[in-house]
């Protein structure tokens, strides 16, 4: 487990740089991200070839999340990258999640404005809850060979706990943000030569070998894997994946698939036309913002969307993919650009973040969730939608108390991302409601 003492310490970039060196020495490297994060995870799978599973013990549960782990940490070296500060978040904190999985927990601290000092913020750290294991550190920013061994000495005089190397200021060690976060891998923030340089820079700087006994054995996987049910005839689900939308759980897929979904792939920003035969749509948040303008010329497509949700094809949109359902979007800008048009409302980009953290739904109507069922998920977005018509109807109360999950004919969606490890039961229920309502809406059209 990499973690830090607080945000911005440079944990995703040493995280990043050790995978890359390993990578580099032929080895495998499996990464995990701690909490809903949609972003690191794709600059994960670009350094690893691998695809990065997010364990979040408040959306998913304990036992889910150790499955998770177990099973598909089938790889040389396995990173669990953590979540701000190493105690932040109670429940969800890095130091939860590494109790939960009995996780080694290498410190990534940030030395560049410190000097003796540090042994202070170390020795704060690795006594501060017994039952957290902080076996290592590594120092980040390093000004020079002196600075580091100044922080290094100060460190091992003080702290019962080793010191595994010091990444040193460097320009290929940034990587450029935006409102959401840190650019993604189709963003291209990282360039095949820039890994190599990073992968030597963390190769030279941290000792390997004794980062290896530290990390110790992997644990075994579950004999029998984690399904819903298998069945016959699979439903069609059709699923935007591309710049504009690209935050998804893939644990959310592969539910989905035990269920009995054949997800299919397509693009809003070039496809003209959906997929043929599809049970259903699912739009999963992302950048729609940064792609108003290209939505909004691939009118084709946002048409045959309007017209298939008239018809009652089930569709469920999260987020972004939500904002893509209502009549138009408003950038920061101030730029207007007509979406799908199946929620009567706008969605305008704020300056300033709108909402953020963690929700559980209760689902009180029978939609493509079961009703009465309770789904856990997180909320972080920069834009708010106009007041939403009391005609069309909310399917949840979130545990905040608004009413959320807006629903048009078979379209259900809002701002709120929703992971099915808690509940496999949704993931069924889905399957089977755009069985029937999806084939329904085809024989219609037909």
């Amino acid at each position: 487990m990499l973690a830090a003492p607080a945000s911005d310490s440079g944990k995703t970039l040493v995280s990043l740089g050790l995978g890359a060196a390993l990578v580099s020495r032929g080895q495998s490297v499996q990464y995990f991200k701690c909490g809903p994060d949609f972003i690191d995870p794709s600059l994960h799978r670009q350094v690893s070839g691998r695809v990065s599973r997010n364990l979040d013990l408040r959306m998913c549960g304990a036992s889910f999340v150790r499955d998770s782990f177990a099973r598909h940490g089938d790889a040389d070296f396995v990173i669990v990258e953590g979540v701000m500060g190493l105690f932040d978040g109670g429940e969800t904190s890095t130091a939860a999640l590494a109790r939960a999985l009995n996780l080694p927990v290498v410190l990534v601290v940030d030395g560049a404005a410190c000097g003796e000092s540090i042994a202070a913020l170390v020795y704060g750290f690795t006594t501060f809850d017994p039952s957290v294991n902080i076996s290592g550190v590594i120092f980040n920013r390093v000004g020079s060979e002196g600075h580091y061994r100044l922080l290094r000495e100060s460190v091992e005089s003080h702290c019962r706990v080793e010191v595994l190397g010091g990444i040193p200021r460097h320009d290929d060690f940034v990587v450029p943000g935006r409102h959401l976060g840190l650019h993604m891998e189709h963003d291209g923030p990282f360039s095949p030569e820039r890994l190599g340089v990073m992968a030597d820079i963390v190769d030279s700087h941290i000792d390997f070998d004794r980062l290896h006994v530290l990390a110790g054995p992997l644990p075994q996987p579950p004999e029998q894997p984690t399904a819903i049910r298998t069945v016959q005839q699979p439903v069609r689900l059709g699923v935007a994946r591309d710049a504009a939308f690209c935050f998804y759980y893939e644990d959310n897929f592969d539910l989905l698939r035990a269920a009995g979904a054949e997800l299919v792939f397509f693009s809003p920003l070039v496809d003209t036309e959906l997929p043929p035969d599809l049970d259903a749509l699912y739009l999963g948040g992302g950048y729609p913002e940064l792609y108003a303008a290209a939505l909004a010329a691939n009118r084709s497509l946002r048409e045959m969307i309007r017209i298939r949700a008239a018809e009652g094809l089930p569709i469920y949109g999260e987020c972004g993919g939500f904002m893509y359902l209502c009549d138009s979007l408003v950038t920061a800008e101030g730029e207007e650009y007509p979406m799908a048009g199946i929620f009567p409302v706008r969605a305008q980009m704020k300056k300033s973040l709108a909402r953020l953290g963690y929700r559980k739904a209760r689902v009180m109507k029978k939609t493509l969730w079961p009703a009465g069922t309770i789904l856990a998920g997180h909320e972080f977005h920069y834009s708010e939608i106009d007041a939403m018509p009391d005609r069309v109807e909310r399917a949840y109360q979130l545990d905040d108390g608004r009413m959320e999950g807006y629903c048009c004919n078979n379209t259900l969606a809002g701002y709120l991302h929703l992971h099915l490890g808690g509940n496999f039961g949704a993931a069924a229920h889905f399957v089977d409601f755009c069985r029937t309502g999806g084939r329904a809406a085809t024989e219609r059209l037909s």
